[in-house]
């Protein structure tokens, strides 16, 4: 089984997380930017941790044969700090990089003028730098800031196709298809999905434009849990084409659109020797191929 976990924050994991996630079939992932829990105070950290992102974190993953990408944004739980805001402006030479595959984490967290703004400016950068956008749904309010948030997307030069909107469940699954942009779930312990959730709605809705991730993180979180959904799913009947397609080939799919995916691991790029890690399966996507 071979894994592409689309969301999952492993500044906050441990190489211990990396060495079972590569034992566990992931091969690749993209970390988006996001809340570090403590709140900055201004726009040089948030530099300082995008670096980490295009640098340090591609070279850890490496050491255990995965491929690292990253989104990059002003996050939603920081959008409304004037502190911060002026990462907008220092965005534009970041999202140029190889290895940034979409705009995100992006979206609401309580819904306020400010995070309209965030938002609205994002997306536009996205669309101006020929990225997708990686959005958050708001943890309250769920199915009110979903809404909300497709309005914006739909006033926006992005187009729904370009656009994945993460964190859903069964309140917002409907309106969030409707829509056309492509449908991220978290299995995440406590506050989101379960494998059980997880793999039922699969069942109801199929697996086009689905996309499941951990959204492991500093949280009670397990960065195993996209393999724990491809066995039940396995157990539940899908087809091992059918884990293939929402574990891997939707992932692939989506962050291909923004032509930088590279999912090429050798021992000579990755540092692996003697005990490291396997790259079956692996090969070089351009534009979603």
């Amino acid at each position: 089984m071979r894994i592409f976990d689309p969301h999952i924050h492993m500044t906050s994991r441990t190489t211990d997380d990396y060495e079972a996630m590569h034992t566990a079939g992931v091969r690749a992932l993209v970390e988006p930017s996001f809340w570090l829990g403590q709140p900055r105070t201004s726009p040089a950290s948030f530099l300082d941790y995008f670096d980490s992102l295009l640098g340090w974190e591609p070279f850890r993953a490496a050491q255990y044969g995965i491929a690292h990408h990253c989104t990059l944004a002003l996050n939603p739980k920081e959008a409304g700090d004037p502190r911060c805001t002026p990462v907008l402006d220092e965005l534009p030479r970041y999202l140029v990089k190889d290895r940034v595959v979409a705009v995100g984490e992006i979206g609401y967290d309580s819904m306020t003028p400010a995070e309209d703004h965030a938002l609205a400016a994002q997306l536009q950068l996205a669309a101006d730098h020929g990225l997708p956008a990686l959005v958050h749904t708001p943890h309250r309010d769920k199915l009110a800031g979903l809404r909300r948030t497709l309005d914006v997307v739909r006033e926006s030069a992005l187009s729904p196709e370009r656009v994945l909107v993460d964190h859903l469940n069964e309140t917002t699954l409907k309106e969030a298809d409707n829509s056309g942009c492509w449908l991220g779930f978290s299995v995440y312990p406590d506050t989101k999905m379960d494998e059980e959730r997880m793999v039922a709605i699969l069942r109801a809705h199929g697996p086009e434009r689905v996309l499941v991730n951990s959204a492991a993180d500093w949280g009670r979180s397990d960065p195993l849990k996209t393999r724990a959904v491809g066995d039940l799913m396995l157990a539940r009947g899908f087809t091992e084409d059918d884990v293939d397609r929402v574990l891997w080939r939707n992932p692939v799919a989506f962050y291909g659109l923004s032509g930088r995916l590279s999912l090429d691991l050798t021992d000579t790029d990755t540092g692996v020797t003697g005990s490291g890690a396997t790259h079956e399966g692996n090969s070089i996507l351009r534009g979603g191929e």
